[in-house]
């Protein structure tokens, strides 16, 4: 299926459909980003290994779980539960669990991760999207449950209560970085096995459908979003809040993104829009604040083109869609907001 090859005619003619079809901000005049890169010369499963290459190499065998449940707190018509779950032997993640109280084992629901963003907030990670810290804005994990979704809210690692005792903040996050690298890996292998381990300990949850798994970011969640969709097929629908940083934008902007963006050797290969592509053909959906300096517009939109012709290739265009919203920057918007909901019902309630 990913070998169908597709004419640059037939693919601008697919690309119009799907922006006709979603409602998005169609194809400007910059054609697409590294048009010839290596990337559009390789099909995915070759691209998919050449990025498991860059990323550290194979995933270790699942360990044991270790599920835990701290603490369980009421709240109005929910609870969240403290929990912990291992990623591997010994390095347990911290996550807060939110539960409908229309759900149980007899009333499973459909579930969503959050993963929250970074913003320089090291003392912040899970509390934000569940609602007990941080920006109103981003409480989403509370938005989510109350519409009927079990939600999880993990730790990144770095934040919250996966800091260090000696190094603080960000002088923490570049040594795990470094440590990593010289180990022959990088943060992103760290949080995409993270993440996965998250989406293992929701399937483990008999209050979850498991068949109707979603997950959501902004900002560093929107990375974390498109960077562990490739690796997690149990994920049914996918959405990307405000960041898309191409290597090409990050270098022509000199943009100081954090670590996850940063596959060492990668670029060789192909760009972060190629690492989206990967996720067809299940559903995606990615927002932008076309004044987002984190994301140059310009890059974001010859990028989402490129997601948008592997979904072609894939018979799945209708799963991509996208929304530059103008006027805006690095936000989640009450459009990007509703555009996110409407994504998760379609997919997790009634697709």
């Amino acid at each position: 299926m990913y070998r169908h090859h597709v004419s640059r005619r037939h693919f601008l003619e697919h690309i119009s459909l799907v922006t006709a079809a979603a409602g998005v901000i169609g194809p400007s005049s910059e054609g697409v980003a590294n048009e010839n890169s290596e990337a559009t010369r390789m099909d995915a499963s070759e691209f998919r290994h050449k990025l498991l290459h860059c990323l550290g190499g194979p995933w270790p065998d699942p360990a044991p779980l270790n599920p835990k449940i701290l603490k369980t707190t009421p709240h109005d018509g929910y609870r969240i539960e403290s929990v912990t779950y291992e990623a591997e032997p010994n390095d347990p993640i911290p996550a807060l669990l939110l539960i409908p109280d229309t759900v149980d084992s007899h009333h499973p629901a459909p579930a969503i991760a959050v993963w929250h963003q970074h913003n320089g907030q090291w003392h912040l990670g899970k509390s934000e999207p569940a609602g007990l810290a941080g920006n109103p804005m981003h409480h989403t994990g509370v938005a989510l449950v109350r519409e009927g979704y079990v939600v999880l809210c993990p730790d990144a690692l770095c934040f919250e209560q996966r800091q260090d005792t000696a190094l603080k903040g960000g002088d923490f996050e570049r040594f795990e970085f470094l440590r990593l690298v010289v180990d022959g890996k990088c943060m992103a292998w760290k949080n995409i096995l993270d993440m996965r381990r998250a989406i293992d300990y929701l399937c483990s949850r008999p209050e979850v459908r498991s068949e109707r798994i979603g997950c959501y970011g902004h900002s560093m969640g929107s990375t974390h979003t498109w960077m562990v969709g490739p690796w997690e097929p149990r994920l049914r629908c996918l959405v990307g809040n405000c960041c898309l940083p191409t290597y090409a934008g990050i270098a022509s902007h000199h943009l100081l993104h954090c670590f996850p963006n940063f596959i060492p050797g990668l670029h060789a290969f192909g760009d972060t829009p190629d690492v989206a592509a990967l996720i067809a053909p299940r559903s995606l959906h990615l927002n932008f604040g076309e004044d987002d300096r984190g994301s140059p517009i310009g890059q974001v939109r010859a990028g989402v083109r490129r997601i948008a012709n592997a979904y072609a290739v894939a018979l799945a265009e209708d799963r991509f869609s996208y929304w530059i919203e103008s006027g805006v920057g690095h936000v989640l918007s009450e459009t990007m907001w509703q555009k996110t909901r409407d994504v998760f019902a379609k997919y997790l309630q009634t697709g």
